[in-house]
């Protein structure tokens, strides 16, 4: 399974350059029909341009759908059963998990299974380098918020709330709380 991290940093490449392409078509666009004198801009070049836009933003959603790390996972879900399943307990800004700190197989798929007794919160996970792994809502009496995740390297890595759930919640940190092992990496 690839990162998120190098799925994102893919992907923000990609869309740069055609957010710039766009922003370039618009310009180019105004700048012609604002100026004095018969435009030169055609309704043909113009709504050609915006149809090879329409071309590429929809190639790109589809050549990017297979890169994303989680979308088999979340669409066929029950094709992949859990190795390990965590029970979570959100209440009263604080993470009530089953042991001080998670150990996680790596390589294989761990089920978080995150429950809610009061508020809205977020169950997010961190690299060390404060980049996010994946997060999810937690609404409250919600037997259904889980995820389910493969984690391609060894380490550790923090868990913090990622909603609002008034000031208490910026509180909601576990730092070091899941430690990945197996992989040879």
């Amino acid at each position: 399974m690839i990162g998120s991290d190098t799925v994102l940093w893919g992907q923000a490449v990609i869309y740069t350059i055609y957010v710039v392409a766009i922003m370039l078509l618009v310009g180019w666009f105004a700048y012609s029909i604002t100026r004095e004198g018969p435009s030169k801009v055609s309704p043909r070049a113009f709504y050609s341009f915006v149809g090879l836009l329409v071309v590429i933003g929809v190639s790109l959603h589809v050549v990017t759908y297979s890169t994303i790390p989680w979308t088999k996972v979340d669409l066929h879900g029950n094709e992949y059963p859990a190795a390990k399943t965590y029970a979570i307990v959100m209440q009263d800004h604080q993470f009530r998990l089953p042991s001080p700190k998670l150990e996680v197989p790596c390589g294989q798929v761990a089920e978080f299974n995150v429950v809610s007794n009061d508020l809205t919160y977020g169950f997010g996970v961190f690299r060390p380098d404060h980049s996010m792994v994946f997060q999810m809502q937690v609404v409250p009496w919600n037997d259904h918020n889980t995820i389910k995740w493969t984690f391609p390297e060894n380490g550790d890595f923090t868990i913090r709330s990622t909603e609002y759930s008034g000031p208490e919640g910026s509180h909601m940190i576990l730092d070091n709380a899941i430690h990945v092992t197996g992989c040879e990496k």
